[in-house]
């Protein structure tokens, strides 16, 4: 096949269609007509292998600029005769207004002339008459002032490695290792933020799903919740709980162990988990139901003396997402025993009560209310699981008694400015509205002994003088 006719073939392909440089078949080189007049007649040899890979390559080193615009001039000079090359010249557009790398620092210098050559180059472009095109060449004028790297691929490509290579896993286990700089922490958890976010957060929590990961987060939560005092620690604090959360809604993590387990990895610090307990735990989920219960029921836990939170942001916060990790650990029947243990049903019902101004010291008025709320959206969820104590509590008589506070015309401004506040600004709709779905939740077990206690309480009598 004679040149002429292999350009003619080339021209003649479907728009839209290429030759994966990946194929094992070897491309030949093909001749390409140029117009320029110092060429005219002559046939410049192009190998399609290096032209695929010149527009393929994500980071395009500036010596490859004048390449690419003049394959951009030779699709420019067919469109005239043949439009379908307007939508690869449009493509090709686009990889020009990308920022081009200096792979030697006499770059700028050497290939100035051939940059200055290639901008000249769409002002000649704009002739071409394709509304379309022209304005893809005024964004690539733009895009040479303003111009961004290819959003988020140098880290997703990074991050697809590192879960190959089990970075995740290998990264939270020596979270608490000896750090003089006090960076490994910071940087450390910053990885694993970035792994969760831009690769697969499934696979990460699988890999992070481990006994020694847990323990890691647990030794470091700790820490920085007993002996952190600063913003940065708190705010540490928070993104290990996060984390910790993430890891939590996989069935298979162990927050509780079996002590084979813990044998077989050789930890020695183990915490029973109580009467009657088959298993024994790493003593995170203990500690976290501890961390979440301490201001309201009072313990001699050594970890909690002196402890005290404080109505910053990031106190609060914390407050919360302890809420958030109990509504989790709730969905382990093995957790059971220790919420049980940890008088988590009654922390919680400190809550279902009346604001009393003189015992609200840690919190603000607005941040009270956000967990009050937040309080009987957890016992909505956690209650079911535990309705012996829920009733050694009197938690019906609680709730009505809340839900008859609610209809009172006691003075109350509510604040509703969170999420579970929505729609209760300056009245008790929202303390009303989760207060009727812990009812709800209760009463739909269908337990004889908790139904046949809010009927004798007047429940229904209560709820239809609300209809």
């Amino acid at each position: 096949m004679s040149t002429a006719e292999a350009a003619a073939t080339a021209e003649a392909r479907e728009p839209g269609t290429r030759i994966k440089s990946s194929s094992p078949r070897q491309i030949p080189a093909v001749g390409v007509v140029t117009e320029d007049e110092e060429a005219q007649g002559v046939f410049t040899s192009m190998d399609l292998n290096r032209v695929i890979k010149l527009l393929e390559e994500t980071e395009k080193p500036l010596r490859d600029l004048a390449q690419i615009f003049k394959i951009l001039n030779l699709c420019a000079g067919k469109i005239k005769k043949q439009p379908h090359f307007i939508e690869p010249a449009y493509n090709i557009l686009k990889l020009c207004g990308l920022p081009f790398l200096k792979k030697k620092v006499s770059d700028e210098i050497t290939y100035a002339e051939d940059t200055a050559n290639s901008i000249a180059l769409l002002g000649d472009l704009m002739k071409v008459p394709s509304s379309e095109l022209r304005i893809q060449i005024c964004k690539c004028i733009t895009d040479f002032y303003h111009a961004e790297p290819p959003k988020q691929h140098i880290p997703e490509v990074n991050c697809t490695l590192m879960v190959k290579a089990q970075a995740a896993s290998g990264i939270c286990a020596h979270l608490d290792d000896p750090d003089p700089s006090g960076q490994l922490l910071f940087r450390s958890s910053e990885i694993l933020w970035n792994l969760l976010e831009k690769s697969s957060k499934e696979e990460i929590i699988q890999q992070l799903s481990n006994l020694e990961c847990v323990l890691a987060l647990k030794e470091v939560f700790k820490s920085l919740l007993t002996r952190g005092f600063s913003h940065y620690d708190r705010q540490l604090r928070n993104d290990i709980l996060v984390i910790t959360t993430i890891i939590a809604q996989n069935p298979g993590a162990p927050m509780i162990v079996s002590m084979s387990q813990i044998a077989f990895i050789l930890i020695v610090e183990v915490v029973g988990v109580g009467e009657g307990g088959s298993h024994k735990e790493c003593g995170f989920t203990r500690d976290l139901i501890l961390f979440a219960t301490f201001n309201e029921v009072k313990s001699q836990n050594p970890l909690v003396k002196g402890l005290k939170l404080s109505n910053s942001y990031e106190d609060f916060e914390l407050k919360k997402l302890l809420f958030n990790i109990i509504v989790i650990l709730c969905k382990d029947l093995s957790t059971i025993q220790l919420l049980i243990d940890g008088k988590v049903i009654l922390a919680l019902f400190s809550y279902v009560k009346k604001p009393e101004k003189q015992k609200i010291i840690e919190w603000s008025a607005a941040q009270y209310e956000e967990l009050q709320l937040h309080a009987i959206a957890t016992l909505s969820s956690v209650a079911p699981f535990l309705t012996e104590e829920y009733m050694l509590c009197q938690g019906n008589a609680r709730v009505l008694a809340f839900l008859e506070w609610c209809e009172s015309e006691d003075s109350f401004f509510s604040q509703g400015n969170s999420f579970h506040g929505t729609g209760g600004r300056g009245n008790k709709f929202a303390q009303m509205r989760y207060s009727l779905r812990l009812l709800r939740a209760m009463v739909y077990l269908e337990n004889e002994t908790i139904n046949k206690d809010l009927c004798e309480k007047g429940t229904i009598q209560q709820l239809l003088g609300k209809i």
